[in-house]
């Protein structure tokens, strides 16, 4: 039986990322923390009560002693993630090296150290990479990853789970969505420039439904997955429970700039044609794909409720990249 702990000492792995840098913040700023913060590259550590452990590549060989002293909760965020033109001579060997036997490293240097809790933040990924039209993924449904880093993530919970069984150190595993915020890149951030530009978009007639998450509500649930009694054993679905279509998001997107937006109303299947004569097929599939997950589960297992309305996390993300530029 699991109970509630009130938890001051964390390390993070994957400080440095768009998810750790956050979640490093939120945590130091707890009075009474200690937040051990691990990354390749060095980063500032901002409170007095935050300290940086300078890891190499190699997660699956580190040695984690020096940084797990009297750590009670590992947050695992490094990994390698989904590369668009992947150079590695075998993608999935580099996936597995890194996201499965890196985190079974740290993990078992963990149960070692006496680490109570272990957070692995896996991927909405290892469900799948689309969902039919009101059928949303369930926190229960079998694993359906299609891609080496998905794959890897899957792999990765089954050998922490076992890895829980076997020592007690208890397991949580989360699988978000896409995560935007202020700071993030690659498709979110393309979509922002496509909105401040006024350009015409061609999605007018789009319906599809997708989760993501706010940055704030992701760290919000990583926050109470550290000591929640009901937490341990289990894996958790996240979003901001507002599921959208690509023209909803782009029409607040451009409400958060207070701009004018054009979409036109061309049919789905003529998209993906021209999409793939230009060889984007795989940017068209995430745009007009379903992708929506339950967090029914998660929001009565853990009386958990997104913090953040979907719209005002938009604008603090809009007026983040606006003022960048």
């Amino acid at each position: 039986m699991h109970t509630s702990f009130n938890p001051h000492s964390f390390l993070v792995t994957g400080a440095s990322g768009f998810v750790g840098r956050a979640l490093t913040q939120y945590l130091g700023a707890q009075a009474g923390t200690h937040v051990v913060c691990a990354a390749r590259r060095h980063i500032p550590c901002t409170a007095p009560n935050m300290t940086f452990f300078q890891c190499n590549d190699a997660l699956e060989t580190q040695d984690w002693h020096t940084a797990l002293n009297g750590v009670e909760v590992v947050i695992h965020l490094a990994a390698r993630v989904h590369v668009m033109q992947d150079t590695a001579a075998s993608p999935a060997d580099e996936f597995r090296r890194i996201n499965v036997q890196g985190s079974i490293n740290v993990a078992r240097q963990a149960a070692d150290a006496g680490t109570r809790r272990f957070i692995f933040i896996s991927s909405l990924k290892v469900n799948g990479e689309q969902t039919r039209p009101g059928h949303p993924f369930q926190a229960n449904d079998a694993a359906n990853p299609q891609d080496p880093y998905g794959i890897s993530k899957h792999e990765a919970e089954q050998a922490l789970l076992a890895i829980g069984r076997e020592t007690g150190m208890e397991i949580v595993i989360l699988r978000p969505p896409l995560i935007y915020g202020p700071g993030v890149r690659a498709n979110f951030e393309r979509l922002m420039r496509l909105v401040q530009r006024g350009v015409p978009l061609p999605f007018g007639a789009v319906h599809n439904v997708r989760s993501m998450v706010a940055l704030e509500n992701f760290v919000d649930l990583i926050a109470l997955s550290t000591w929640h009694a009901q937490a341990p054993g289990k894996i958790f679905l996240v979003s901001d429970d507002h599921d959208v279509s690509i023209a909803q998001l782009l029409r607040m997107l451009a409400k958060g700039m207070k701009k004018y937006i054009w979409l036109i109303p061309i049919p789905p299947a003529l998209i993906v044609a021209l999409a793939c004569l230009a060889g984007k097929s795989m940017d068209a599939s995430r745009l007009l794909d379903s992708l929506q997950v339950d967090i029914s589960e998660t929001k009565r297992t853990l009386n958990w409720q997104p913090p953040y309305a979907m719209q005002e996390a938009i604008n603090k993300t809009v007026t983040s990249f606006i003022s960048k530029q």
